[in-house]
């Protein structure tokens, strides 16, 4: 497979300046697209029942992709597909498996929290052997044994 590069020399080879002409207009156009798309989102949206039915709709309605469902929205793709295929987030009810995850989590950010519990610390040199001295091997089977 020859890159952008090498088919751009082989038409100056050939002498196609149309085709280089074209080349050109539509390296111009991708430029002028990238210097108006709009930036990632920075924050996430809260996910509500209205969310989750707009992109319902706008799954059922366009031929987007859930990525570029969640990049109109601002939302993260996985979050789009839990809305296609289990329909998460489409009642109010407080008692939903992902509204309860979501206050849960809620709680402890406001706690201070981290998302994993903390492992108690290890005394200074426990479980580890003494300076100068080995371990005893551990035994090990061979494939004779089995």
């Amino acid at each position: 497979m020859a890159t952008l590069k090498e088919f751009e020399e082989a038409l100056r080879e050939q002498g196609l300046h149309m085709a280089l002409a074209i080349l050109e207009r539509l390296r111009e156009r991708d430029r002028a697209k990238r210097s108006i798309a709009p930036a990632r989102r920075v924050t996430g949206r809260k996910m509500t029942p209205e969310l989750a039915r707009e992109i319902l709709e706008l799954h059922a309605s366009t031929g987007m992709t859930q990525q570029e469902i969640a990049f109109q929205l601002g939302i993260n793709q996985g979050r789009v597909n839990e809305v296609i295929k289990r329909g998460k987030w489409l009642s109010d009810d407080p008692n939903a498996p992902e509204a309860v995850t979501r206050n849960k989590a809620l709680d402890r950010m406001a706690r201070g929290e981290g998302t994993q519990p903390k492992r108690p610390r290890r005394a200074k040199g426990e479980g580890k052997a003494p300076k100068g001295k080995v371990a005893p091997p551990r035994a090990q089977l061979s494939l004779d044994e089995l």
